[in-house]
C-alpha cells in the first residue's frame, strides 16, 4: 500500500487488514507456504518463520460462534475461548480452515482443555509454560519447549531449521517490533496525536498483515508521517489520558476503548498483549538463540505467571512514559488469573502512582454498553 495516502484511510487500511488477509492466505496456500495458526504471544514466532512458514492470528475476538461453542464447552467460560473454538468448529475463520497446524500454549486451564477439543478436528501442538518466570526450573522448561515445537516444524513440514535461518528469523521478528513500538510510542505525545481508536486499528491490524518486511515499511513510514503532522501543529485536544490494562482487546472489545473516548478521555497506550507487553522487549541477537528466544517470551508479563512482577515494571515504566492519568483494567468474563490479578494491580496504581484505577469486566457482546458509558464517564469526570 501506498503512503501517500491520507492518515484517515491509512488506519482505515489496518482495519481492514483481517478481511483483506483471508485473500492473502489462499493465495499462500496455493503457493504451498505452510500456515502455522497461533493464538497467543507466548508463540516464539521465530521458530516458526525459520521454517519457512507464515504465522496467521486466528479469530477469537467475536461473539459470532460462542453460540456453537457452548454446545460443548461451559457457559461460564472466558469468550476468548469459547470463540477461539467456535470459529474453528464451524470453519467461519479462514486463517483457522488454511492453518497446516495450530500452536496453543497452557496460559489457562480453560485453553488447555479446549485444544484437547480443538485436536479432534485440527493438529494442534500445546507448548506447556512454566508457572513462573524467575527460576532456573523454568528457563530450562521453557528452553526445552521452544526446541520441542522446533522439532514438531521439522517433522510436520519436513524441513530442518538452521541457526542461519533462525538469527535470520529473529532479527527481521525484532524489526518489526521496533516498528510497531515506534508507532505505539506516538501516544506518549502530549497532547495526543492520535485516537486510541487509530492506534489500536494499526497494532490489532499489523497481525493480519503477513509480508514482514512490506509491514516495516509501512509502520515506519506511517509514523514519520503522524510525527511530521503532529510538528506542523495536528494534534488532538488535551484530555485525561487514559492507559488500559488487562485481558486481550481487539475486535469487539474495541468498544470500551469507544467508550472512552466516546465519553471525554484519550487512550493513549496498551499495556496488553495487543499492544506493549508483546513488542517492549527484543530478543537478544546476540550468544545462543535458544536462549535469547527464553529469556524474551519469559519477560511477557502475563497473569498465568506468578508472581507477575514483570507486569507490574512494564506498566509503572508505561504510567510514566505515557503521561497516564488513570487506567482501566479490561477483564474477559471468567479470566481467573486476570481477574484475581485486578487487586494487585489497583493496589500498584493507586499506591505507587497515585492515579485512579478502574477494572471493567467484559465479554465479546453489546448487551453492557450502556453500563460502560456510565461508569467510563463518572470514572474520567472524577479526574
Amino acid at each position: 500500500m501506498s503512503l501517500i495516502n491520507e492518515l484517515p484511510a491509512i488506519f482505515d487500511s489496518f482495519s481492514d487488514a483481517r478481511r483483506q488477509g483471508f485473500l492473502t492466505v489462499l493465495e499462500l496456500k496455493e503457493q504451498n507456504i505452510p500456515l502455522v495458526g497461533t493464538y497467543c504471544t507466548f508463540m516464539p514466532q521465530e521458530i516458526a518463520l525459520a521454517a519457512g512458514a507464515v504465522v496467521v492470528s486466528l479469530c477469537s475476538t467475536s461473539d459470532e460462534t460462542i453460540e456453537e461453542a457452548e454446545k460443548d464447552l461451559p457457559r461460564n467460560l472466558c469468550p476468548l475461548i469459547k470463540s477461539s473454538y467456535g470459529f474453528g468448529k464451524t470453519d467461519k475463520c479462514p486463517y483457522f480452515y488454511f492453518s497446516d497446524l495450530v500452536v496453543g500454549e497452557t496460559t489457562c486451564d480453560g485453553k488447555k482443555k479446549m485444544y484437547e477439543y480443538m485436536a479432534e478436528f485440527k493438529p494442534v501442538h500445546v507448548m506447556q509454560l512454566p508457572n513462573s518466570a524467575s527460576d532456573d526450573a523454568s528457563r530450562a522448561l521453557w528452553r526445552s519447549e521452544i526446541l520441542r515445537l522446533q522439532t514438531t516444524l521439522e517433522q510436520q513440514f519436513g524441513r530442518k531449521i538452521s541457526e542461519h535461518d533462525l538469527r535470520a528469523a529473529i532479527a527481521l521478528k525484532n524489526q518489526e517490533r521496533e516498528a510497531l513500538s515506534s508507532f505505539y510510542r506516538l501516544g506518549q505525545l502530549n497532547p495526543p496525536a492520535l485516537s486510541g481508536v487509530e492506534i489500536l486499528k494499526v497494532v490489532y491490524g499489523a497481525t493480519f498483515k503477513f509480508d514482514k518486511n512490506a509491514l516495516i515499511d509501512e509502520l515506519n513510514a506511517l509514523t514519520a508521517k503522524v510525527r511530521q503532522e503532529y510538528e506542523q501543529g495536528k494534534r488532538l485536544e488535551p484530555r485525561p489520558r487514559i492507559l488500559i490494562t488487562g485481558c486481550p482487546i481487539g475486535g469487539a472489545a474495541e468498544k470500551v476503548v469507544r467508550a472512552i473516548e466516546e465519553n471525554g478521555g484519550w487512550v493513549v497506550g496498551y499495556e496488553n498483549c495487543t499492544g506493549a507487553k508483546a513488542t517492549e522487549m527484543q530478543v537478544n541477537e546476540e550468544g545462543d538463540v535458544y536462549d535469547a528466544l527464553t529469556d524474551k517470551y519469559l519477560a511477557i508479563g502475563c497473569s498465568c505467571i506468578s508472581p507477575n512482577t514483570q507486569r507490574l515494571n512494564l506498566l509503572s515504566q508505561m504510567i510514566d512514559e505515557y503521561q497516564a492519568d488513570g487506567v482501566i483494567d479490561v477483564i474477559l468474563q471468567a479470566c481467573h488469573t486476570y481477574a484475581v490479578e485486578s487487586l494487585a494491580i489497583k493496589r500498584h496504581v493507586r499506591q505507587q502512582h497515585d492515579i485512579p484505577y478502574m477494572a471493567i469486566e467484559t465479554d465479546y457482546s453489546n448487551s453492557d454498553i450502556g453500563q460502560l458509558n456510565t461508569r467510563v464517564s463518572a470514572f474520567i469526570e472524577m479526574m
